[in-house]
């Protein structure tokens, strides 16, 4: 992430110090008696809650909240520069920002990140045809669900594909049959491992 200028390095301070009042675990802000659900911006969402109603926060924690967004290393480019902006206005823009703003600049930066996906001449069948699913609904909540669990999932389709392809391959060993065998029911990270690294141990 660019660097932070002086006074949002202050404010990072200032949300640590801030912290029982303004819980951050991992993007909602209640908007009104409840926290509502932000997207973020990778795989990864940062959900940030507080008991809080923004239209009831001071000044004070609209800007930690908000310098803690800019903190977060998930955060893409259109979010860190709307959070820059919110920051830079009045403490109606930056309610504002936490309202609506963070979720509409998340889902922008979650639909760079599916065209990128879809760009990748590595994403197989299914992970372009979830992708594509994912933007032609065009929601907030369908780019960031596919991006947090969607993706996983169409990719592990893939590569569960893929090692049937090498277990109908002639040309494979039978020490490596034997490995896809016991991996083709398995998670989709022991997929992918198995795709990535374990296949050439086998061979090798």
């Amino acid at each position: 992430m660019r660097p932070l200028g002086r006074h949002r390095a202050a404010l990072l301070v200032t949300a640590t110090a801030l912290t029982p009042a303004l819980l951050f675990t991992g993007p909602a802000f209640a908007t009104g008696t409840t926290a509502a659900t932000v997207p973020a911006t990778t795989a990864k969402a940062s959900v940030v809650t507080t008991d809080t109603p923004v239209d009831d926060m001071s000044e004070e924690d609209l800007r930690v909240a908000i310098a803690r967004i800019l903190a977060d290393e998930d955060s893409g480019r259109r979010v860190l520069r709307e959070a820059d902006e919110a920051l830079d206005g009045t403490v109606e823009d930056m309610r504002t920002f936490l309202k609506t703003g963070y979720r509409l600049a998340q889902a922008e930066d979650d639909r760079v990140a599916v065209f990128r996906i879809l760009a990748d001449k590595d994403s197989g069948k299914g992970v372009v045809r979830e992708a594509n699913k994912a933007l032609d609904a065009g929601t907030p909540e369908a780019l960031r669900a596919f991006l947090e669990t969607g993706y996983r999932l169409a990719r592990a389709e893939d590569d569960r594909v893929a090692v049937f392809r090498i277990l109908a391959d002639p040309t494979s060993s039978a020490a490596l049959r034997a490995a896809a065998e016991e991996v083709i029911d398995g998670t989709p990270e022991e997929l992918r491992y198995f795709l990535e690294v374990g296949r050439y141990e086998v061979d090798g």
